[in-house]
């Protein structure tokens, strides 16, 4: 840009981009890609051609085996032969530990929540899932582990259901993630899930690749760069993943959804490693207490704010929100505000920027002081025909239009009420399956 700043094209919007991380992506492709090089001994008669067909139609690529590894690069015409990418060989070989020994899972169950060694080795169980192509590698490795994942109870529409203690997509997104952005240029060293008492543990062997970097997947960005583009771009034909940056952003949010730690990132010897702790955040009376909050509109970060508050004498800090959601000071406050807003907390004013949560028989007490005792005649208009306009409200309470319309929205915000229509056909509507209907205030 003219004032000397970089922008690169994300989606519809335009992010910043630093020098250096230009400078890292062109030394980054300016090595030669692992799994482009093209293995000796290995032939189209080694692939299996059935997978191959698979791909092809769910890509919807015509024509046969060369035509589709010409498609993505896995193969190229050499004089008389065809000269096959180790890629090739990893998502279609029959057999491709022939040609890198290390390309599987290495699954291991663990007594207790520490690995111990000698004569307190504490593996209980150890599967190896390996020498499948990698689509076929992914299936099994999410059917065999699912197995021996526990169950833990989750508050559903108030009455508790059994899950797996760890969220489906979480776990199964971590080693998709492994499995197509491993570096493949390590042969000693294969890809390693760990579950013990308290949490599940993804190596992948690799650094990341620039310009991804750990603070930045904390931060979840939807920032994606691929070690593999050619095996990243057939496991996404494939149905395995999307390639779009929003893997790991969505594994925070699944995660915070089902009231559990965030994944824990890190880099440890050589090896990327996502950590998914099954422990939850919060008691399951809080996470009883959270149900009241469903279909409000909050976020799953205000949400997980609110649960903190609920442990902690019912109020929480500018600060607090900050740490618990990662936000800087300004999103922090902007997001309080809203909350403010909705009647979900209020100010504690002599504690100056501590807030205090409003809970939900509390919320319904002031709802029904609104509709029943200040202003009836919205309540009994509401009951006779389920909506009303900001002209009617003038007309009942003697209100202005701009007076009408900000109560209007208050009882929207607060979830009594949804808008219909824009501009002077807009009107208002009951919005009775997240509150009681005026009727039961009545009778409250």
């Amino acid at each position: 840009m003219s004032d000397g700043r970089y922008l690169y094209r994300h989606n519809d919007r335009n992010l910043p981009f630093s020098a250096s991380d230009i400078e890292a992506i062109k030394r980054s492709r300016r090595e030669l890609l692992t799994e482009a090089q093209f293995v000796q001994d290995a032939t189209l008669y080694d692939l299996d051609v059935d997978l191959i067909a698979r791909v092809a139609e769910r890509a919807g690529i015509a024509g046969n085996v060369d035509t589709v590894l010409e498609h993505y690069r896995l193969a190229e015409r050499v004089e008389s032969r065809w000269a096959v990418s180790l890629a090739a060989v990893l998502l279609f070989a029959r057999e491709p530990s022939r040609w890198h020994p290390r390309c599987g899972i290495d699954f291991a169950i663990w007594r207790g929540t520490e690995r111990r060694s000698g004569s307190e080795f504490n593996i209980q169980k150890r599967l190896r899932i390996e020498n499948k192509p990698l689509p076929l590698l992914i299936e099994q490795a999410h059917a065999q582990i699912k197995q021996y994942l526990p169950q833990r109870s989750v508050l559903v529409d108030l009455f508790f259901e059994e899950h797996l203690a760890y969220p489906e997509f979480a776990w199964q997104e971590a080693i998709v993630n492994a499995v197509a952005h491993r570096d493949y240029g390590l042969k000693g060293i294969g890809i390693e899930v760990d579950l013990f008492d308290d949490r599940l543990e993804v190596r992948s062997p690799g650094q990341l690749v620039e310009p991804v970097t750990i603070e930045r997947l904390r931060q979840r960005e939807r920032i994606h760069a691929s070690r593999n583009p050619c095996i990243a771009r057939v496991l996404t034909d494939f149905g395995l993943m999307r390639e779009r940056g929003e893997g790991v952003p969505r594994m925070f949010d699944t995660m915070e959804a089902e009231g559990l730690q965030p994944p824990e990132l890190s880099l440890e010897g050589g090896c990327f490693v996502v950590v998914l702790r099954s422990t939850p955040v919060y008691s399951r009376q809080t996470m009883q207490w959270l149900a009241q909050w469903r279909n409000t509109g909050l976020s799953s970060t205000q949400i997980r704010v609110i649960g903190f508050a609920q442990e902690h004498r019912g109020v929480f800090t500018s600060k607090d929100y900050q740490k618990l959601t990662g936000v800087d000071a300004y999103t922090a406050s902007r997001e309080i505000r809203e909350l403010l807003r909705k009647g979900v907390v209020e100010r504690v004013r002599h504690k100056g920027r501590e807030y205090r949560v409003i809970d939900e028989p509390a919320r319904r007490r002031e709802l029904s002081t609104i509709l029943t005792d200040e202003f009836p005649c919205i309540g009994k208009l509401l009951s006779q025909q389920g909506f009303i306009t900001n002209r009617e409200v003038c007309a009942l309470t003697g209100l202005s239009r701009i007076q009408a319309y900000r109560l209007l929205l208050r009882l929207v915000e607060q979830g009594v009420l949804e808008q219909v229509g824009r501009g002077r056909s807009a009107h208002y509507r009951l919005k009775s399956q997240v509150h009681p209907s005026i009727d039961e205030m009545h009778h409250d």
